[in-house]
Order: structure tokens, then C-alpha cells, then sequence
């Protein structure tokens, strides 16, 4: 189950990359997340988009704005779970400055090439993109201050690993800013799944309750989930904050 969750997942957003790769916008499936209001560049301030390379934002598939919330320092080093075309890494790379390291982190191939172009294309040089899994973080233990992500949590497998894997790779003191599709506690799993689909976003989202237990659960501390707006019936688009204790 969790590898064909994977390639559904790896499958659907190739697909997007090319599109944006071939010059067009990325286009939405039947079922894809873009397709559910308040999702995608429009989240984005026009200054941000103007700031930006055009494929970057156009890529943009997500439910927030995590670097708007994030509170990110200069000289921190960022890392952005599934990063797709780079536009959350772009933002933290100017937010951290010269000082600071903005990391991207996504399993499609496709993304990656279209993000290091568009990092290319903006002339970034405190940014790198890996290729992997969230589930299984290609860094190092307490290696990052900040980790942030739009709409990608909901996509994994197993929600369970990508939590503890956040919890190693941050810093004592470090936190996570994270928009994602949160379901209300009332709707069971079965009433997700006839809401929309997995990659669509939909089907694997954890409730609010489920969420701050995951985190509480891999050792992070002052847990908040904040809804910002509706994408669906029961269904939110909210920020997730944490922070890692200190001892």
C-alpha cells in the first residue's frame, strides 16, 4: 500500500513538472489538489510571485504559505519537505540570507530538475536540492534549524515516520511551520476518502486531534494547528507549528 501510495503520488506530480517544464502552467488531474479553492500561486502576496522566476510559481501546487509564518532568521538553514518547483525554498533562501542555507527536499525527478532551474534562474546560491523521501530524510541529526512544507504531510504514507524524521533532523530549540490539509475530528477516514483522493490531498489527511498527537508523540512541544480557510467539506487548510525542546 505505502509504495503504490508513492508512485500515485511521484506519478501525479511529474506530470505537473513537465507541463511547467514544457512552458505551460501545471495542470490538474480530476482529483488534483490546485483544483480545491484557496490552493496554489494565489496564496502567494504579489510581491513574492514578482520576486520570483515564472515557473516557480507557477508549479505551485500548495495549501499556504509556510515562509510567511515560519519566522525564519537569517543565517538558519531551512529545509522544505517536498519542495517541488522550489518556490517555498526561493522565499527562505531570501529570508535566511547569504548566511543561511534554504534546503528543498522532493522524490520526483521532475521537480527537482524544475527547481534547480528556476534556482538558476533566480540567481540563488545559499539553496541545494536532495532527492528523497520525507519518511526517510537524507540529513543528518540536528542538522536543521526550520522545517517547513505546503501541503505534503497529507501525501505520506507514513505520517508516523515523517514526524519522528522531523524531530531528528531539527536542532534542539528548532521549530516547523507547516501548511497542510487537516480534516475536523468528527469525519472518520472513510468520510475523508469520499471527500477526494490521496494525491488529490484529501483522503490522507489526518484530523486536528490526530495531528497534535503524531507530534506530541515523536517529542515536539507547543503544538498549534490553526485553520486559515476551507478547501472542502470538514476539510482545512491550516498551520502547524511545533518546536523541538531544547533538552
Amino acid at each position: 500500500m505505502s509504495q503504490t501510495i508513492h508512485d500515485a503520488v511521484r506519478s501525479r506530480y511529474a506530470a505537473s513538472a513537465l507541463e511547467v517544464l514544457n512552458d505551460g502552467a501545471a495542470s490538474c488531474c480530476d482529483d488534483g489538489c490546485c483544483q480545491e479553492p484557496g490552493i496554489g500561486a494565489e496564496l502567494y502576496s504579489v510581491l513574492e510571485r514578482d520576486d520570483l522566476p515564472d515557473r516557480a510559481v507557477l508549479a505551485s501546487l500548495g495549501c499556504g504559505n509556510p515562509t510567511a509564518v515560519a519566522e525564519l532568521r537569517h543565517g538558519e538553514t531551512v529545509l522544505d519537505l517536498g519542495s517541488g518547483g522550489g518556490i517555498d525554498v526561493l522565499l527562505s533562501a531570501k529570508r535566511v540570507g547569504p548566511t543561511g542555507r534554504a534546503i528543498g527536499l522532493d522524490m520526483t525527478d521532475e521537480m527537482l530538475e524544475l527547481a534547480r532551474r528556476n534556482a538558476a534562474e533566480a540567481g540563488a546560491t545559499n539553496v541545494e536540492f536532495l532527492k528523497g523521501e520525507i519518511e526517510q530524510i537524507p540529513l543528518p541529526d540536528a542538522s536543521v534549524d526550520v522545517v517547513i512544507s505546503n501541503c505534503v504531510v497529507n501525501l505520506a504514507a507514513d505520517k508516523p515516520a515523517v514526524f519522528r524524521e522531523v524531530a531528528r533532523v531539527l536542532r534542539p530549540g528548532g521549530r516547523i511551520g507547516i501548511a497542510d490539509i487537516v480534516a475536523e475530528d468528527a469525519l472518520t477516514a472513510e468520510q475523508r476518502a469520499g471527500r477526494g483522493s490521496y494525491v488529490g490531498c484529501i483522503a490522507g489527511a489526518l484530523s486536528f486531534a490526530e495531528y497534535e498527537r503524531g507530534l506530541g508523540a515523536a517529542g515536539m512541544t507547543e503544538v498549534s494547528i490553526a485553520s486559515t480557510h476551507l478547501v472542502g467539506d470538514g476539510m482545512h487548510s491550516a498551520i502547524i507549528r511545533a518546536t523541538k525542546p531544547s533538552r
